[in-house]
């Protein structure tokens, strides 16, 4: 009778451990892909932000139908929490063409920044973004 009683202890003990395994695996794949998300919400507003420069004039302020000087007349007065948020570092990797320009998110967390980064695409009709593996 001990011996069923200590097995049934040992068994029971390790199918909790195994539980507890799989519920930790579970919460950071959801805390990366919560994490993911904020990051292309962000560079959704970066798009639009770059849409709305893309689509004023010249004589508001605005690019005239090209993101040419984006990098340098807005984004340099963007918000500094959007730029360097707590998800985030952005950077425009490719500086503003007539027709299109490219954001990049590395995650702050270290344990995702070796992993992927975001890259938000913008031209004047749309907005993408892409999570790729680096």
């Amino acid at each position: 009778m001990g011996q069923q009683q200590l097995l049934l202890i040992v068994l029971g003990v390790i199918v909790v451990g195994i539980a507890v395994v799989v519920g930790i695996n579970l919460f950071n794949a959801n805390a990366e892909s919560s994490t993911q998300d904020s990051i292309v919400m962000q560079g959704t507003n970066i798009g639009a932000m770059a849409q709305q420069y893309f689509k004023k004039p010249v004589a508001m302020n605005g690019g005239g139908n090209s993101f040419v000087d984006f990098g340098t007349k807005v984004w340099p007065n963007l918000p500094s929490n959007l730029v360097n948020s707590t998800d985030a570092t952005w950077a425009i990797t490719v500086d503003g063409t007539a027709t299109d320009i490219e954001f990049t998110a590395t995650p702050t967390d270290v344990n995702y920044a070796a992993k992927w980064l975001v890259i938000t695409s913008v031209t004047d009709s749309s907005i993408s973004s892409s999570v790729e593996a680096q």
